[in-house]
């Protein structure tokens, strides 16, 4: 009889804690122990990364997670030096798991004599012998066309909405979900057609990067209770800026769902002394221990949505089944 190759995980330094979330989920999904494989992911004295892999993966379906967040250049490192150990020890297929995909917001030549940076990481992950990418919100949807192997983009839009349904139960007859900028609307929409609210957009003028110039909003914000959505909070400057906006427009509460809280610099403090009542991140990225004991920055898992799509990979049947409510909201049932 033919031996059924199981799905096999293993992790980077990145995020242990998401990686062992989803270990967990899929335990439980399966009724049997899944952990990950045993191995070390070291630095020597000089930097350089160093993998070895102390269990037996030849012909094995291996998934390696790991986010390419701060520090972006080491934890890239780590995943291809991981995926060039897996292919060395005769994986039989390697899927990267890369809930947050650092170097996406270089996708695009915005100046003459600049690189396209996310194309270049895509050429990298697939020459290292990566098959799969299963990510999460990327920053720009033709990324996706910049890798020559298949890639699969999870959305947190459908968790969200499952939050803000449970959160805010019986109360969002005045809801209003806002886009910081123009190109986030097809995000915000997709957000406000699940919750069912209107949609209004925060349009913003740059002077230089990281510095907003000058914000108008489009659409009326005037006793609604805001809900701000984006993939991205850096320095959380705009973040913020356009929460104070919203609020000198009349929005009442202004509440904020960001995917990947990158949180760089003063993010944290900015959050904690801004208008808005609350910032719901996911761990996509691991979270500071300033971010957890900030009174209005709350963590949703994505563990549960991951652990699902890497079992329907392994068995070859719909990631995108994962978008749809009927699918989702019985793996989130009793954590949101």
């Amino acid at each position: 009889m033919p031996t059924v190759i199981e799905p096999k995980l293993i992790s980077g330094n990145a995020n242990l804690p998401l990686a062992r979330a989803i270990a967990r989920r899929m335990s439980l999904y399966r009724g049997m122990s899944v952990g990950l494989v045993d191995a070390r992911v070291e630095r020597f004295n000089d930097g350089e990364i160093f993998v070895e892999v102390f269990e037996n993966v030849r012909g094995e379906d291996m998934f390696v997670i790991q986010p390419t967040s701060n520090p972006a250049n080491d934890n890239l490192m780590e995943l291809l030096v991981m995926t060039d150990a897996l292919r060395r020890s005769s994986a039989a297929r390697i899927t990267a798991v890369i809930p947050y995909f650092g170097y996406a917001r270089q996708d695009r030549r915005t100046k003459a004599r600049t690189p396209i940076t996310s194309k270049l990481v895509a050429n990298m992950i697939a020459s290292a012998g990566i098959e799969r990418v299963l990510t999460m919100d990327l920053h720009a949807a033709q990324i996706q066309g910049f890798f020559d192997i298949p890639v699969d983009n999870l959305y947190a839009s459908p968790i969200f909405a499952l939050d803000i349904l449970s959160q805010f139960k019986g109360d969002l007859q005045d809801a209003m979900v806002v886009s910081p900028d123009v190109g986030g609307v097809a995000r915000a929409r997709e957000l406000a057609k699940r919750i069912d609210a209107p949609l209004s957009i925060v349009d913003k003028r740059r002077e230089k990067a990281g510095e907003v110039a000058e914000m108008t909003v489009i659409g009326e914000v005037a006793g609604k209770k805001c809900f701000i959505v984006d993939d991205i909070c850096d320095t959380a400057g705009t973040l913020c800026k356009a929460a104070e906006v919203l609020k000198e427009h009349g929005a009442t509460e202004v509440h904020a769902y960001i995917t990947h809280g990158v949180l760089s610099g003063p993010a944290v403090e900015r959050i904690s002394n801004s208008v808005m009542k609350s910032l719901v991140i996911t761990d996509s990225i691991a979270c500071t221990e300033e971010a957890q004991a900030a009174p209005n920055i709350r963590v949703v898992p994505t563990a549960p949505m991951f652990a699902q799509a890497i079992l329907n990979i392994w068995n070859g049947t719909s990631v995108s089944s994962l978008f749809e409510t009927e699918t989702l909201g019985p793996i989130y049932e009793g954590i949101l």
